[in-house]
């Protein structure tokens, strides 16, 4: 049956209607299955955002004692801290100093806050009850205490109110982390020092405070409450200095000379499939690499930042190079054409003309490298940054830790109701540094980008 032109034109319409009625279906379809991913990426990010700080925020602040401490003179029976003598050499004054040092470590500090906490519950405490008192504070807090005087020796005689921390199984008691309900036998505190908690809070001796000490101490094996992370900070600061003075000067000068000077021949070819494999590498490579170079090879320091720095220097280098010869890439050729027709030599054209535009891009590709190494954990594990440091690092040769494997040790102790907040907490640290990186970035691309 042969249709007329009217009858053909009307089909080819349908035709057509339904044509693109169907590929506007799929294409609703692709956006609302583009939506929904974005939107279970946001949920699940937020959820896992949610998790942490709902955990980590508390952990900022801990039970803390403020108890009056008598510095009572029988019991710190010293001679007064020694002044250095007209004439007297520095050896024969170090001396006397060390000697009064080792009395001053001889002192029973711990008899002191036990006294103060006797007045603060308004009770003596039996012998028998010191390990229940005890369990009260911080063991370190002795040792803070004693620290305080050698700094201020005018304090013999005097009464000061001060500020100790509460034992890591008092701080979880107070937050409601342990079940109360559990039985005697499974409590981490006896009867007495629970009920004593009570009476301090009722006293209000015993509160919540924000804890400076998360921030200005170091780690702690023996006083779980005193644990911070000041090494771990200074650790990664000396990691992330080594890491921006040898990746970055040496990454955006490689990427400009392979992307503007480098000649395109089969050697530059396979350098730059060499630097395309590095950054899919998996970190762990890099970090036996430092364990057999650096360490075993050149000698240098186990566990120190230097090191570390050098490992994460390698892994963020191609980050860095591949960023910035995608921002060399992305200058219109007329930038360059333009230059050389003027006369200016092919260095002036790059550093004058094509540099500039392409340094809100270097750097933002930079930092995101410098951002991706401060989280990296598993290359610094195989270096022995790991190790146990009571100590802040005073230079990169000395051993210390950082902060990713900070979070990866706290997150296996054993007194878990305490720690798993403090590994919140510290983990929220680091993505706040990382978070600020991040920032800084798209603060300098805004700052820098030019348009034409």
């Amino acid at each position: 049956m042969t249709l007329s032109i009217e009858q053909r034109r009307e089909h080819r319409l349908t035709t057509i209607e339904k044509s693109l009625a169907r590929r506007h279906r799929k294409e609703n379809g692709f956006r609302r299955l583009g939506l929904a991913a974005v939107l279970a990426g946001l949920t699940l990010v937020t959820i896992l955002f949610a998790s942490i700080l709902t955990k980590g925020i508390p952990a900022f602040w801990q039970a803390t004692l403020y108890t009056e401490i008598h510095f009572d003179p029988e019991v710190i029976d010293l001679p007064p801290a020694p002044v250095r003598e007209a004439g007297e050499t520095p050896y024969a004054f170090n001396e006397r100093h060390t000697q009064w040092m080792t009395q001053v470590g001889l002192v029973n500090w711990q008899s002191l806050i036990d006294a103060s906490l006797e007045r603060a519950l308004g009770e003596e405490v039996e012998p028998r009850q010191l390990r229940d008192l005890r369990a009260l504070v911080a063991s370190g807090e002795r040792y803070a205490l004693r620290d305080r005087f050698i700094a201020d020796p005018s304090l013999l005689g005097d009464t000061v109110t001060i500020k100790m921390l509460a034992g890591a199984d008092v701080d979880v008691w107070v937050k409601g982390n342990i079940d109360r309900d559990l039985p005697d036998a499974r409590q981490q505190l006896s009867p007495q020092s629970r009920a004593w908690i009570d009476v301090l809070q009722d006293e209000d001796v015993l509160r919540q405070s924000f804890s400076t000490a998360l921030f200005v101490n170091t780690d702690s094996r023996s006083s779980l409450a005193s644990a911070g992370l000041a090494g771990a900070f200074m650790g990664s600061l000396f990691m992330m200095l080594v890491v921006i003075a040898l990746s970055v000067p040496i990454g955006v000068s490689s990427a400009i000379y392979l992307e503007e000077f480098a000649p395109k021949n089969r050697l530059t070819d396979l350098i730059e499939i060499n630097i395309n494999n590095l950054a899919a590498v998996p970190s762990i490579v890099f970090g036996l690499l430092g364990a057999s170079i650096f360490i075993g090879y050149l000698g240098l320091p186990i566990s120190a930042p230097l090191v570390g720095g050098l490992v994460l220097t390698l892994m963020t280098l191609p980050t860095i190079i591949i960023a910035t010869r995608a921002s060399l890439r992305s200058i219109p050729p007329s930038i360059r054409q333009a230059a050389l027709g003027i006369g200016a030599s092919r260095v002036q054209t790059v550093f004058h003309h094509v540099l500039p535009l392409a340094l809100p891009g270097i750097l933002t590709g930079s930092i995101l490298g410098v951002a991706q190494a401060l989280g990296e954990t598993a290359p610094l594990l195989l270096i022995g940054m790991n190790a146990f440091v009571a100590n802040v690092p005073g230079t990169p040769l000395e051993q210390s830790t950082a902060l990713p494997v900070q979070i990866y040790l706290w997150q296996g102790n054993e007194l878990r109701n305490f720690f798993e907040a403090r590994t919140s907490a510290a983990i929220i640290v680091l993505l706040g540094l990382m978070l600020s990186l991040n920032a800084l970035a798209i603060w300098l691309r805004k700052k820098f980008e030019t348009r034409w």
